[in-house]
């Protein structure tokens, strides 16, 4: 593969990254947001395409439509391991190129047995397991942007790169039943009465894909500082930071991709009177939204302070879902959720600004007073190691995906409600303000990476 890899990179001095960095950081950044795009987008293909099989002449049953749509799930967040730790060994633009081309099996798969209904239903499930590529894809994504930017605006552009990827999932929602013949929204099926034409939501992502893909290659840097051998990057396996946000980032992230997968249905079976369809894609693109306002917060108020009062807000606006469901109104129950997805993006956000600032602090207090070699090395390790968390958290906590709506299908079967399962989701909330303060509030871990480097030069 062509080389275009950077092996100066300083963007913490001010005069490089003025003269030299920002234009090259923004022009990755925009190229990995559009790949990180389509990821998600084919990721969450399924909950669309699974729900309109029957139309399309598909006799499945609902226990194995239900497989189609969270398979996908399990094997993104599975494959979000493999994908962070090939950063550091093939390069960021070189995997960019890999995993956005990758994104055309699923996509001409799914185009291919959809137009057949006399596929087997394990060659269905098979090709739907492989849309988890696009799930990977977010965690190779971070890892290589974080490499990018100095660390007082990693939070925004984190923030940035990971919200262009969440809104593809409202962008699959709102778009592909307008492709398949639905109308926007599904608003015209009834009345047009025509077939669908379901094939089209995997043919209309090829072209995009193929156009990401060229871009990765020829706009898309390599950096030689974020070169790492598999067996270095087993060291944040020791860390214990690295299982702490693991653990917050279950309850931010997960709780995302898990309330996006789920609420379609939910609308569907708490009020049925209604077309789901008009309604599911708002909370991901709130949620999406939200993510790089996370990042910017944090980067001005400390992403440990953030993220313990976004705990506080969500686990208030769960337990006002719950309240609201017991008066049966679907505005008082969308605005909850609303909000619920909103706290889900600030989180995101707030939680991965935690990450460099903790692993850069640690690595430069290990060889505070030590000179100035020292110090050069404590900082690529701190940075290396916030990396390769960045893209072992995003693995743990896309697990949610597939929990969030197992929490809910379990909790309706056994109560004939969802109550039972936001009970428990609030109390893991509750767990999650308690860490967040016991390891990093009460140990006032905000301080600013650049700061911290600046204090262990004086000492």
């Amino acid at each position: 593969m062509n080389s275009r890899t950077i092996h100066d990179w300083r963007p913490n001095d001010p005069e490089f990254w003025e003269g030299t960095g920002k234009p090259i950081a923004q022009r990755n950044l925009i190229f990995s947001i559009f790949a990180e795009f389509l990821g998600f987008s084919v990721w969450l293909l399924w909950s669309v395409v699974a729900v309109n099989l029957e139309a399309a002449g598909f006799n499945y049953t609902t226990e194995q439509l239900f497989w189609l749509v969270s398979l996908p799930a399990l094997t993104g967040a599975t494959l979000r391991l493999p994908y962070g730790a090939a950063v550091p060994i093939f390069g960021g633009r070189n995997f960019t190129v890999f995993s956005a081309a990758a994104l055309l099996v699923p996509t001409i798969g799914l185009a291919v047995l959809v137009q057949d209904t006399s596929t087997p239903y394990w060659l269905m499930l098979l090709i739907a397991s492989t849309a988890g590529l696009g799930g990977g894809n977010f965690a190779a994504s971070m890892a290589n942007i974080s490499y990018f930017y100095p660390d007082s605006q990693k939070g925004w552009a984190l923030g940035l790169n990971a919200a262009g990827g969440n809104i593809g999932v409202s962008f699959v929602q709102l778009i592909v039943p307008a492709v398949i013949g639905l109308g926007m929204l599904g608003l015209g099926a009834a009345a047009a009465g025509s077939a669908l034409e379901v094939q089209w939501a995997g043919w209309m992502w090829v072209p995009m894909i193929l156009a990401s893909t060229v871009c990765a290659w020829f706009y898309m840097d390599n950096l030689a500082v974020s070169k790492a051998s598999l067996r270095e990057q087993s060291v944040i396996l020791k860390r214990s930071h690295t299982w702490i946000i693991s653990f917050l980032y279950i309850g931010t992230f997960g709780s995302f991709i898990g309330y996006s997968a789920a609420l379609p249905l939910l609308i569907q079976l708490q009020f049925p009177e209604l077309n789901p369809l008009q309604f599911a894609f708002l909370g991901p693109l709130v949620g999406s939204v939200a993510r790089p306002l996370g990042g910017w917060l944090s980067d001005r108020y400390g992403g440990t302070t953030v993220t313990f009062w976004n705990f506080v807000v969500m686990l208030a606006a769960t337990l006002g879902v719950m309240a609201v469901l017991e008066g049966g109104s679907f505005a008082a129950f969308l605005a909850m959720f609303m909000v619920l997805f909103v706290t889900t993006g600030i989180g995101n956000g707030s939680t991965f600004r935690i990450v460099p600032t903790v692993f850069l602090r640690d690595r430069l207090a290990e060889v505070g007073g030590q000179g100035e070699a020292a110090q050069a090395t404590a900082e690529r390790s701190g940075r290396f190691e916030a990396a390769a968390v960045l893209a072992f958290s995003s693995a743990i906590g896309a697990y949610g995906g597939f929990v969030i709506p197992q929490g809910f299908g379990r909790s309706i079967a056994a109560t004939g409600g969802p109550e039972f399962a936001l009970g428990l989701f609030a109390a893991f909330y509750v767990s999650c303000i308690a860490v967040t303060w016991w390891f990093y509030v009460r140990t006032a871990a905000d301080t600013d990476p650049a700061e911290a480097a600046l204090a262990m030069v004086e000492t």
